[in-house]
């Protein structure tokens, strides 16, 4: 095959990635080799490649190759989740365009609506993730809600419900408005805002107000002319309708006047009493508690205690019901706005102010949500949190970074049982299943199908037929489904002795983000224990969050997120995949700049440069000179050290570092130094043994950087040599011994040989002396590098190395270790200019000396000023007076010639 002039990653990109479709390269089977394992963190069936996705993927491409390479039976299983609400509403959207409403249709109708929009847009994601070089086994793609998956969630369900884990009861939930469903907890992101708290008069009953007539000597009461009055703050005006008592501390002195009192809720008019508890925290607003049973979590338990009506005045779509008597089918928010203009006009408002709070929202719709008292489903969580937490403190699971062992360990400490239910249509429908017992009396029974559930219920009633069973409505949360996937995707719910779960099961690794630890990391764990009786993964890698220069987050709101597709085609993916892991160090946020990405793409080219380079030699059968046996051997033993490192670098899930290793092994030690050791000269050929020397290192460097860069490494590799049809570098084993002794003392020794060769090239530099003008070079004392003068020759362009006991009084000098050199300079030089260019150099430092001289000798400076800062200030002043010294001590001598 011809190489091209210029690296063209599109083309090469779609070659490649053919080819190994073609050749079913990604594909695994069970054998008698060592499994490493991988499940995707399944994406919406409504989503598009981001940053995040590009972030996660990348990682787990680099260990999934990674692990091939090792030898490893490595399975990579990619699929895709059903993603309830946010499907649902994407659904919803594309009907009204179409002029339909969902309350039109039956459910059957509306779920053939949903799977032909999942059959559209569903892969999407997944065809992009090939863009990106993702290694996946493509054959193995599942879905939360096909068959298998389905069938999974639907036992697991019924076996929870037999083993008394699951319950259905009235709870106050989060309540989102727009999807009209529950959420758990773990859906509920908080989110700092800038508020009003609303200050208003609940006036004393009339009956009770001669009860505080009698306590007109405290000077805690409000009064005015329309009687006294107790002050409430909320944040939540709207909610007023809702109240059902007032409550006050027992303890509080200044709210004491209220004690038995009745008042009047504001422009309600409703009665309600003043009650005592402890719950009421006397330092915040007035001490005067609303009390609204059906709207706060908090408010109800107080319901509960002191046995207070509930009045729940919304409705599921965030508007007022009819229980709230005013502002009936008006939006909460709307109502929020209205209800404080109309209290300030019945001069019910003392007083309003700014304030900041935290707010629930929606995860998924990005609404308030409402808290709510609503008949759901809930998983007990006491019994998974005690058989999930021990395995990570232990590092039976590893996470990495370790720090995220604080943050699951303090919330399986403090969990709450999980609102398991849903009150959508697409989803994994509730097998519950409800009629009448022989008394007429509700009953309800759990299984797999409504065949099932007919036998169940006619053990309870003889008379029940299938026409008799009405199912559940409410669908399972998402989550439900994917906190099975590492043993759903190999069936093992279905069939718990299948061969492909006893082999794949447990996973390898796991790449996922820290925001979904609660989510799906730690309930996965949960369900691994709970049905296989092990951990789902032995390693779970966080990624960061992906972040522009700025630290923002990146969003589509903001603006600050590329399209990832959009920096394949400008740099490949290659370069985008090196510039996300440039800056990618584990669990820490990502700072993203699209210059890491050409950053890729640049280095990139300078593999294809550099191999272009070696491909154009021409190669004799000729004696190898000893400059390159040098060379060969050194760099020989310089792969063998830096694989050792980078192998501990995998293990230690240090990504970012390995690939830096590998970039510093290619661009610094092979380029910048073997390249040019063993470069023949202009015209001549290189010698064969040399040359072949070097295409094995080539290729070794290949397939270090593979994982990495799975395309370019692809491309070359099989240039190197003549390559059969199906052979590719991903299957390539890289076995490296460690060096010997010899090697270790040999790569050490190049290292002190190459700061000779650079102070040489420091002397050129500063001397302004061409590369191309051959050098006379000193050696004070003793030539302890003597092996590697023709190595020292070639590189620094010598036409002389002496062992001198003294360096010439014209040479420059520097020191390598303990070790003295010069480069005589002779007529090398033009002294006049050398002279204008240190007296430049010399009003700069004076110049710089006396700024410096001045701030220390400022008495408010140096009694203030923190003692690191003024150490550094006079180590600024001693550099500098060392420096001019020196460039004093060198014009003087010049000028003596």
């Amino acid at each position: 095959m011809e190489l091209a002039s210029k690296y063209d990653p599109l083309n090469v990109e779609s070659k490649w990635y053919d080819y190994w479709l073609k050749n079913d390269l990604f594909s695994s089977k069970p054998d008698g080799r060592q499994p490493y394992t991988v499940v995707i963190p399944p994406p919406n069936v409504t989503g598009v490649l981001h940053m995040g996705h590009m972030l996660n993927n990348t990682i787990q491409d680099i260990l999934v190759r990674h692990a091939r390479m090792e030898g490893k039976n490595a399975c990579w299983v990619p699929g895709t989740d059903h993603a309830s609400i946010a499907t649902e509403a994407k659904v919803v959207n594309k009907l009204a365009k179409d002029g339909i409403n969902k309350s039109d249709l039956s459910r059957e109708d509306f779920l053939k609506h949903a799977w032909a929009w999942t059959d559209e847009h569903g892969g999407i994601i997944l065809k992009q993730l090939r863009k990106l070089g993702c290694s996946c086994d493509w054959k193995r793609t599942a879905f939360t809600m096909d068959k298998e998956r389905s069938e999974s969630v639907i036992k697991v369900f019924c076996d929870l419900y037999d083993k008394g884990l699951i319950y259905r009861g009235v709870r106050m939930v989060n309540w989102d408005p727009s999807a009209q469903t529950a959420l758990s907890d773990e859906e509920v992101i908080y989110k700092d805002e800038h508020s009003k708290l609303y200050y208003l008069k609940y006036y004393i009953a009339p009956e009770d107000q001669n009860k505080v007539q009698r306590k007109s000597d405290e000077n805690v009461m409000h009064k005015d002319n329309k009687g006294y009055y107790a002050v409430v703050a909320t944040t939540r005006p709207e909610t007023i309708m809702g109240d059902s008592a007032m409550c006050v501390n027992p303890e509080d002195e200044k709210t004491t006047w209220l004690k038995n009192l009745h008042v009047i809720v504001p422009l309600v008019n409703r009665c309600i009493p003043v009650i005592n508890d402890s719950y009421v925290d006397i330092n915040f607003g007035t001490g005067c508690l609303k009390v609204t049973p059906a709207h706060d979590i908090n408010d109800h338990a107080l319901g509960l205690k002191h046995n207070l009506e509930t009045i729940d005045i919304f409705n599921d779509d965030g508007t007022m019901s009819n229980a709230a008597g005013l502002y009936v089918g008006q939006d909460r928010m709307d109502v929020r706005k209205q209800i404080s203009i109309d209290l300030e006009k019945a001069g019910l408002m003392e007083s309003i102010e700014d304030y900041n709070n935290k707010v629930g929202y929606s995860e998924r719709t990005n609404v308030p949500i409402e808290p709510k008292l609503s008949t759901q489903w809930f998983l007990k969580m006491q019994h998974f949190a005690d058989i999930a937490l021990e395995p990570v403190m232990k590092d039976d699971i590893e996470f990495y970074p370790k720090k995220y062992k604080n943050t699951y360990r303090h919330w399986l400490e403090n969990i709450k049982d999980w609102c398991i239910s849903r009150q959508l249509w697409w989803g994994h429908r509730i097998p519950a299943y409800y009629f009448k017992d022989i008394q007429g009396k509700n009953a309800i029974v759990v299984a797999e199908n409504k065949e099932k559930a007919l036998a169940l219920a006619t053990a309870i009633n003889p008379n029940v037929t299938l026409a008799d069973l009405q199912q559940e409505s409410d669908c399972l949360d998402t989550w439900f489904s994917s906190w099975l996937w590492p043993i759903s995707v190999f069936n093992g719910i279905n069939e718990p002795d299948n061969e492909e779960i006893k082999y794949y099961y447990p996973t390898s690794d796991l790449v996922t983000g820290p925001d979904i630890i609660f989510f799906w990391v730690a309930r996965m764990i949960m369900a691994g224990y709970e049905y296989r009786k092990n951990f789902p993964f032995k390693h779970v890698y966080f990624t960061g969050i992906v972040r522009d220069n700025l630290g923002r987050k990146m969003s589509k709101s903001l603006g600050n997120s590329p399209d990832p597709l959009e920096l394949i085609n400008k740099y490949g993916a290659d370069g985008v995949r090196m510039g996300m892991m440039l800056c990618a160090p584990a669990g820490n946020d990502i700072l993203f700049d699209e210059s890491l990405c050409e950053q890729g793409r640049n280095f990139n080219n300078k593999i294809w440069n550099a191999f272009r380079l070696v491909k154009g030699w021409s190669v004799a059968d000729i004696d190898q000179p000893k400059a390159n046996k040098i060379a060969t051997s050194w760099f020989d033993a310089k792969l063998k050290a830096v694989n050792i490192e980078l192998e501990e670098q995998f293990k230690g899930y240090r990504i970012s570092e390995a690939l830096m290793t590998v970039y510093r092994l290619f661009w610094d030690e092979f380029s910048s130094w073997y390249l040019e050791m063993i470069k023949p000269q202009y015209g001549c050929p290189i010698d064969k043994k040399t040359y072949d020397a070097t295409l094995r290192f080539f290729e070794t460097l290949l397939k270090m950087l593979h994982p990495f860069m799975p395309f370019i490494t692809e491309e070359l590799w099989q240039h190197i040599f003549e390559r059969g049809d199906g052979q590719s570098i991903m299957l390539e084993r890289l076995t490296l011994q460690s060096p010997s002794e010899k090697e270790q003392k040999l790569v050490e020794q190049i290292e002190s040989m190459k700061q000779i060769v650079s102070g040489i090239r420091t002397i050129r530099n500063q001397k302004n002396i061409a590369p191309k003008v051959e050098l006379n070079f000193e050696i004070v004392g003793t030539n302890n590098f003597e092996q590697y003068n023709s190595v020292i020759t070639k590189m620094a362009n010598l036409k002389s190395i002496n062992v001198v006991k003294e360096k010439s009084s014209d040479a420059s000098a520097f020191m390598v270790e303990t070790d003295s050199f010069a480069v005589p300079l002779g007529d090398l030089i033009d002294v006049d200019a050398e002279i204008k260019k240190l007296e430049k150099e010399l009003l700069h430092l004076e110049g710089f000396l006396k700024g410096v001289t001045a701030k220390l000798s400022n008495a408010n400076f140096v009694a203030h000023a923190p003692e690191a800062i003024i150490a550094k200030e006079r180590k600024k002043q001693s550099d500098s007076e060392e420096k001019i010294a020196a460039i004093k001590a060198d014009i003087e001598e010049l000028k003596a010639k």
